[in-house]
């Protein structure tokens, strides 16, 4: 019997990635890991390491804390909502973000192709954001965004722009969880779709699949 090696993956980061308001098993990195299977990829299930509300900082801790044992095939990155929140700088989230890629390189022994970093999403479009200014909230967010994504090409890891999914909430509200802030399993279907695209595409150029 011919041996199928298992793609083993790691998430990091925050109320997003913990999936708050939803089932366990619809938060994005349990979707991403169950489009994987459906590809044919044997997968173990995600380890996740984040919680809500984090920063850049508190996951960095979350990380010391936990500490994840051995390295991974797969990570993914999606962290800043709070450092923007919270209205701390840029600069600051700067250099935190870099350790965060830093750290997750090692994780994959330093292959940039097997970390995937995603945006932040854009909470203003939600009901929790009422009553605030909705475009400065957007401006901010894209902000922090630019930041990640800079530093996410200048070490060639992938960049997933998800932000313009989630401001479609807006206009669709079955996008949003009933806390009335986070995003619904439908929203992290989509999130997991694009990942485990990019996932796939990476494991199958160096895997041989089943047909």
């Amino acid at each position: 019997m011919e041996f199928s090696p298992s793609l083993d993956y790691l998430a990091l980061g925050d109320s997003y990635t913990i999936g708050d308001s939803v089932l366990e098993g619809e938060r994005f990195p349990v979707q991403t890991v169950s489009r994987l299977r459906d590809k044919g990829i044997t997968c173990a299930d995600p380890l996740i390491v984040a919680s809500s509300s984090w920063t850049t900082d508190e996951l960095h801790q979350g990380i010391l804390t936990s500490r994840p044992s051995g390295s991974f095939d797969m990570v993914s990155l999606l962290i800043g909502v709070n450092n923007q929140y919270r209205g701390l700088s840029l600069d600051d989230y700067a250099t935190s973000f870099q350790t965060l890629l830093d750290l997750s390189l090692d994780f994959v022994r330093g292959s940039t192709s097997c970390l995937f970093v995603l945006s932040i999403p854009d909470w203003g479009v939600t009901p929790f954001a009422e009553g605030r200014d909705k475009f400065a909230i957007a401006r901010s967010i894209d902000a922090f965004n630019d930041v990640n994504r800079k530093l996410t090409e200048r070490i060639g890891a992938h960049y997933l722009d998800i932000t313009p999914l989630t401001r479609v909430a807006a206009v669709e509200p079955e996008l949003i969880a009933e806390d009335g802030l986070h995003p619904s399993a439908k929203a992290y279907a989509q999130w997991a779709e694009l990942l485990s695209d990019r996932m796939a595409g990476e494991w199958k150029t160096v895997h041989t699949l089943p047909r």
